[in-house]
C-alpha cells in the first residue's frame, strides 16, 4: 500500500532541490530548510572568505561556499541537468568561447537551479534564512519521528516534528588538509582552496598547489596567469617536469619535507623555495546538527555504516543521504538517489532487512580493505565502478540503466584526465579536440 508521509530535507543546493521534487512527486509533503536566502548551496558564489585562510579556528565565522571566480563546470553540459529537465543549449552569443559553451560556468550552471527550482514550484516548500541546529529521534517511543530544530532571523527557535530525514546539506565547506611532514616550520603562506577566490593576491610568488583532482588543477591554472611559477603536488604524478605549454608551470610526486628556510623537497628529490603553499585536498563530512546516538559515525571521512551510501541500516528509511559519493556526475547521482528514497518511503521499493544491509556494507568495507584503499576514500566512486552503482541505484528506482551516450561521454572526461596526467591543466581544451577524435581513448576505457 503506498503511502505519503512528512519529510525534512536539510538544504537547498542540487541535492536539496532534486530530492524534494522527487519526494513531492511521490506525494510526500515536503519542507526544505535552508540556511542562506537563495537556492543553489555549491554553485552560490560569495566573495567572502574566511579570516582563518586554513579554517582550522573553531570561533571562526563559517563561510559555507568553496566557489571561486572562475569555475567551470568539470562534465560537458550535454549529460548535465536532468532526465526529464536537460541542461541549457548552447547559446553562443552569450558565452563567448568554446570552453564556456561546452563546460558550463557557475553562473550558468546556479542560474539552471534557480530556474529548476521555479518550473517544479519548489520555492514555496523553501524556509529560507533558517539554519537547523540539531536533528534527532523524537522521545515517542510509539512512532519512528524525528524532530527538527532550527533558527531563523523571523522566527527565532522552532521546533518541529518529521517521519523523515534527507540530509541534503553537502560535503564542501569543511576543509581537509594535507598531512606534510615539517609543515608546521615552513614560514611561507597557506591557504585551502575553500578560501581561494581569484588570483590576483598571488602575483609574482611562488606557488605550491598540493592535490590531483579538480579544484587542484583549475586553481594552478587560474593562478599561473599572474604568479611567477606555480607546482602542483599529487601523489600519482611521477618525476617533476616542467608541463608542455605551460611557461610557469610544473608537476611533482608528493611532498616528503617542508624546511624552515622555506623550500619544499618532493619525493623525487627535486625542491622549491615557495612563498605559498595552497591545500587543495578535498573536504571533511560533517553533520553538527544530526544527532543519532553513535549509530552514524564519522571515521576518516568514512560516514556509516551507509547502504549503498544512502540509508543507515539502523536507521532507514526514515533518514537518508544525498550526495555523499564524489567523483560521480553529481546531476545523474543525485536524481537517482532522490528517486529511490522517494520510492521506499511510499513503499514501491522495498529495503532489504537491517541484518542484510549491514552485511553488505560490511562486506563493502572488507573488500575496500582487503584491496588496500584507505578508509578516506570510502566514499569515492571511480570510472570503473560508478556506472555499476548507478545502474543497481536506477534499478531500486525503477528506471532503467544509465543510457550509453552518458556513459561513454562520463568515460571520455576521466580518460582525458588520465591519459593527460601531468598536463591536465587544458583538459577541457582536450576533451573538445577528442570530440572529433572519438577512437583515441578506447584503450583506455577502464582507467
Amino acid at each position: 500500500m503506498k503511502r505519503a508521509v512528512k519529510v525534512a530535507v536539510i538544504g537547498a543546493g542540487l541535492a536539496g532541490l532534486v530530492t524534494a521534487r522527487e519526494l513531492k512527486r511521490e506525494g510526500h509533503e515536503v519542507v526544505i530548510y535552508e540556511k542562506s536566502d537563495r537556492v543553489g548551496g555549491l554553485w552560490v558564489y560569495d566573495p567572502q572568505v574566511e579570516d582563518d585562510p586554513l579554517s582550522l579556528d573553531p570561533n571562526r565565522k563559517i563561510v559555507h561556499s568553496s566557489l571561486f571566480r572562475s569555475v567551470l563546470a568539470t562534465f560537458p553540459r550535454e549529460i548535465m541537468g536532468f532526465s526529464d529537465y536537460p541542461f541549457f543549449p548552447v547559446d553562443d552569443e552569450n558565452h563567448g568561447t568554446t570552453i564556456h559553451a561546452e563546460f558550463p560556468p557557475h553562473e550558468e550552471v546556479l542560474h539552471f537551479l534557480n530556474h529548476f527550482a521555479k518550473d517544479f514550484e519548489l520555492i514555496q516548500l523553501i524556509r529560507f534564512n533558517t539554519q537547523v541546529t540539531r536533528v534527532a529521534l523524537s522521545n515517542d517511543d510509539e512512532k519512528c519521528s524525528w524532530v527538527v530544530e532550527s533558527v531563523s532571523e523571523n522566527v527565532g527557535s522552532a521546533s518541529e516534528l518529521f517521519q523523515a530525514v534527507t540530509v541534503c546539506s553537502g560535503h564542501f565547506t569543511l576543509p581537509r588538509l594535507a598531512e606534510l611532514p615539517g609543515i608546521d616550520q615552513w614560514p611561507g603562506k597557506q591557504i585551502h582552496s575553500h578560501n581561494y577566490r581569484e588570483p590576483s593576491s598571488f602575483r609574482d610568488q611562488i606557488v605550491i598547489v598540493v592535490g590531483g583532482a579538480m579544484s587542484a588543477c583549475d586553481i594552478s591554472q587560474d593562478i599561473s596567469q599572474v604568479a611567477k611559477e606555480v607546482h602542483v603536488s599529487s601523489r600519482s604524478a611521477g618525476l617533476s617536469k616542467k608541463l608542455e605549454g605551460c611557461p610557469n608551470l610544473w608537476q611533482h610526486p608528493e611532498i616528503i619535507k617542508c624546511d624552515t628556510n622555506g623550500e619544499i623537497t618532493f619525493q623525487d628529490g627535486s625542491f622549491v623555495n615557495a612563498d605559498v603553499l595552497i591545500h587543495c585536498t578535498g573536504y571533511t563530512y560533517a553533520f553538527p546538527f544530526l544527532q543519532t546516538n553513535g549509530v552514524v559515525t564519522i571515521d576518516d571521512n568514512r560516514v556509516g555504516p551507509l547502504y549503498k551510501h544512502v540509508f543507515p541500516p539502523q536507521l532507514a528509511p526514515f533518514l537518508s543521504f544525498v550526495g555523499i559519493p564524489d567523483r560521480v556526475n553529481q546531476f545523474l547521482m543525485m536524481e537517482l538517489q532522490a528517486k529511490w528514497i522517494a520510492r521506499v518511503l511510499s513503499g514501491k521499493t522495498i529495503l532489504p532487512s537491517k541484518e542484510d544491509m549491514t552485511t553488505d556494507v560490511e562486506k563493502y568495507y572488507q573488500e575496500m580493505e582487503e584491496m588496500g584503499i584507505p578508509k578516506h576514500f570510502t566514499h569515492r566512486l571511480t570510472s570503473a565502478n560508478q556506472f555499476e552503482y548507478l545502474d543497481w541505484i536506477a534499478a531500486q528506482a525503477g528506471l532503467s540503466v544509465v543510457d550509453d551516450k552518458t556513459k561513454k561521454i562520463t568515460k571520455d572526461v576521466w580518460n582525458i584526465l588520465h591519459l593527460y596526467h601531468g598536463s591536465w591543466v587544458k583538459f577541457r581544451q582536450k576533451y573538445i579536440k577528442m570530440k572529433t577524435k572519438p577512437h583515441c581513448c578506447n584503450n583506455n576505457e577502464n582507467a
